[in-house]
């Protein structure tokens, strides 16, 4: 599928919006890759680079300071609905993230979210199960390390 238009969706805050300054940088059926500048300028991260892979469920970013040094990468578990007829695909933020840092050092965050979510019925049963496996997956990869062979996408491009 050609993208044409990328919609962040985030649960908490409810928001959807036209992601309409990422660049496209490459789209087939397993991934997109985009690069982009911050939305809301920040004084820790200036731009950075994503790339959505479909089959997981999960959108790798790397997050770059104004001087181009590396922040962290950021992982986000997503989850997509593509609309083929439009070439527009939505990207909902399923609240569970994952910061590895240059150092090797990781954080899960935003459990508490997800929580949240899942009480006061934002999210569904299905949606907090599919997160938690994908969440899972995402770090018996790391564990095992084999994060490359994820990160290898944004890489292999330089970005």
């Amino acid at each position: 599928m050609v993208i044409q238009k990328l919609f962040r969706k985030r649960i908490i805050p409810a928001e959807c919006i036209l992601l309409k300054d990422d660049e496209i940088v490459y789209s087939d059926d397993e991934i997109l890759i985009t690069r982009w500048k911050t939305i809301n300028p920040k004084t820790e991260f200036d731009h950075g680079s994503s790339v959505y892979i479909y089959e997981k469920g999960i959108k790798i970013s790397k997050f770059y300071r104004e001087d181009g040094s590396l922040l962290y990468w950021y992982i986000d578990i997503v989850e997509y609905t593509p609309d083929h007829d439009k070439g527009e695909l939505t990207v909902t933020d399923l609240l569970a993230d994952v910061v590895i840092y240059p150092s090797g050092r990781l954080k899960v965050v935003d459990l508490d979210e997800l929580a949240d979510a899942l009480e006061k019925g934002l999210i569904t049963q299905e949606q907090t199960s599919n997160c938690l496996r994908q969440l899972n997956n995402l770090l018996v990869t790391i564990q095992r390390d084999k994060f490359d062979t994820l990160s290898e996408y944004l890489d292999s491009r330089g970005l």
